[in-house]
């Protein structure tokens, strides 16, 4: 049997939180991430995403990628990798970042930890080993993936905090947004507190071990009861990260290295995360390409948000200028409940993201009772994200 056969045939991994998420999921919707089983959905989707603005819940990111980036050049090495500055995120500290090609086109984004000055971490959606490890030549630096060694949980929404002081957590109240420190946990145990998230709301991030993951998830829940706590799954936290402006590898822009067609990659300025281009660092990969780029002014895509009339979520919808010429395409789409209004990110041709964008719209084919109504709505550019509360940044957090 070929090396192809056996692969596909290969089941996907069970996180270390199955036997909980397995017994809570009791419309057994599932969905695979990265070689693993996880939850779509766990009972009811709007429930779940309400828990997210109003309780408290919990989501497994054990199948996120994790490389571990430890050595005397660990800093160096990750300056030459990504677009953002390693060497100013402090210890004790997480930073978003993201790295390209030598074009200047994105291969993904993720999030940065420091826990010493010779020890990072790296999480991000896509498998990017060999390209580290390639990266890496000339550096003295140990590059491992780490993630089937780490059980990550985040807890998420405004009684977020209150759980973990309630679960023995107090002194996480004084991290702030981006920090992360070590708690004691169980018998001798530490686990790792983040205050982190992909909902754009109030929300912390726990690292443990995979044997200690069902003790930590146990001791959530009943910390969380008289909170309304309650795992979810990826839809529910897809909403979440729609209203957040959050962007997604491979949904709202494509991979650079598993693009087949070279106009769909992507430049940081065309996705609006060129405020983390540090150019003054040194070389990086595709430092001259995006110098070039800022310099001739040759982004020809922008993302953007959008208000979109009506209450039909135009998710994966053509986007006109006055209504004949195809401009862009909503890469993401909801009804907001909590917003109340119908938002969206939406991949645009420049100039129409700004100067050229008061004539925008959309084209949407509703589904009403077993046929299609074409829908077409206006559009309007609007500031990310699209939901901000101050509960999300203020140090101590709120007693909700």
């Amino acid at each position: 049997m070929s090396d192809a056969r056996l692969h596909f045939r290969t089941p996907l991994l069970r996180t270390p939180f199955h036997e909980r998420t397995s017994a809570a999921n009791v419309l057994n919707s599932w969905a695979p991430w990265a070689g693993y089983t996880t939850a779509l959905v766990f009972n009811d989707e709007s429930m779940e995403y309400t828990a997210i603005r109003n309780q408290v819940t919990v989501y497994d990111l054990t199948p996120m990628r994790k490389y571990s980036v430890r050595g005397p050049d660990a800093a160096a090495f990750l300056n030459r990798l990504a677009i953002r500055n390693a060497a100013k995120l402090k210890v004790g500290h997480v930073h978003y970042t993201a790295w390209c090609d030598e074009h200047g086109k994105l291969m993904d984004d993720g999030t940065l930890f420091r826990f010493a000055e010779d020890d990072y971490r790296l999480c991000c959606q896509e498998l990017h080993l060999p390209w580290l490890l390639d990266s890496a030549a000339g550096y003295n630096v140990e590059i491992r993936e780490v993630t089937d060694e780490i059980a990550p949980l985040s807890l998420q929404g405004p009684c977020a905090w209150a759980v973990l002081r309630a679960a023995g957590f107090t002194e996480a109240g004084k991290l702030k947004p981006f920090q992360m420190g070590e708690f004691s946990f169980g018998s001798g145990g530490t686990l790792t507190i983040s205050r982190t998230g992909f909902t754009g709301d109030l929300g912390y991030e726990l690292w443990t071990t995979p044997d200690r993951a069902l003790e930590l998830w146990d001791l959530l829940f009943e910390a969380g009861a008289l909170y309304g706590i309650r795992p979810i799954g990826t839809t529910a936290l897809n909403m979440a990260r729609i209203e957040a402006g959050f962007v997604i590898t491979n949904l709202d822009f494509v991979a650079a290295e598993q693009a087949v067609r070279d106009d769909r990659a992507r430049s940081p300025f065309e996705m609006g995360l060129d405020w983390m281009i540090d150019f003054d660092k040194g070389h990086f990969n595709g430092r001259r390409a995006l110098l070039d780029e800022k310099t001739r002014k040759t982004s020809k895509w922008a993302l953007v948000g959008l208000d979109v009339e009506g209450n039909v979520s135009p998710e994966n919808s053509i986007v006109y200028s006055g209504k004949t010429r195809e401009v862009g395409l909503v890469t993401a789409g909801i009804w907001s409940p909590t917003l109340k209004r119908s938002i969206a990110l939406a991949m645009v041709e420049r100039p129409y993201h700004a100067e050229n964008s008061n004539d925008l719209w959309i084209e949407i084919y509703a589904l009403r009772e077993l046929a299609y109504h074409k829908l077409m709505v206006r559009a309007r550019v609007t500031e990310r994200p699209f939901f901000n509360p101050a509960r999300r940044r203020a140090t101590p957090p709120g007693d909700f």
